[in-house]
């Protein structure tokens, strides 16, 4: 099982916007550009991340911002916003186990308390990173690279 790049192009975006913030109008053109990808799916996650409070979108060649100080964002704010997880649960158990076989039969009680705890160990660590900390890497490797 794999996180979608969502998040991923999530983050991407919010670094762009951020660093180009007083040079360029922020477009999802240009964001698509920077992450190489469709414009449709810049706008799509834009959406998800207006709809969360991270971004504020100007209609048209407006741009597109952070709504708050990139300090305050986490990576599990933007995890929340961009990735579809049914009923905050990480992991999809398997519909129908055989009911007539004994690990079938117990395995989803045996394996629920510990995916739980899987579950909030990464988000713990996702809470613990905030985008400014991205934001310092950047930053830390332009300045080492001039």
């Amino acid at each position: 099982m794999q996180i979608s790049s969502r998040f991923t192009i999530a983050i991407h975006m919010l670094t762009c916007m951020e660093t180009f913030k007083d040079e360029y109008k922020v477009t999802s053109d240009f964001l698509a550009d920077s992450i190489n990808v469709n414009p449709v799916v810049i706008r799509r996650i834009l959406s998800q991340l207006r709809d969360a409070g991270l971004v504020q979108v100007k209609r048209g060649t407006g741009g597109a911002a952070a709504a708050k100080p990139l300090k305050e964002i986490t990576f599990l704010d933007v995890y929340r916003a961009v990735e579809c997880i049914e009923d905050n649960t990480l992991f999809h158990f398997h519909e129908n186990p055989n009911m007539e076989c004994p690990v079938g039969k117990n395995i989803h009680n045996i394996l629920d308390d510990k995916l739980v705890r899987v579950q909030e160990a990464m988000e713990r660590e996702l809470k613990a990173i905030t985008l400014e900390e991205v934001m310092d890497d950047l930053k830390r490797i332009l300045n080492k690279n001039r």
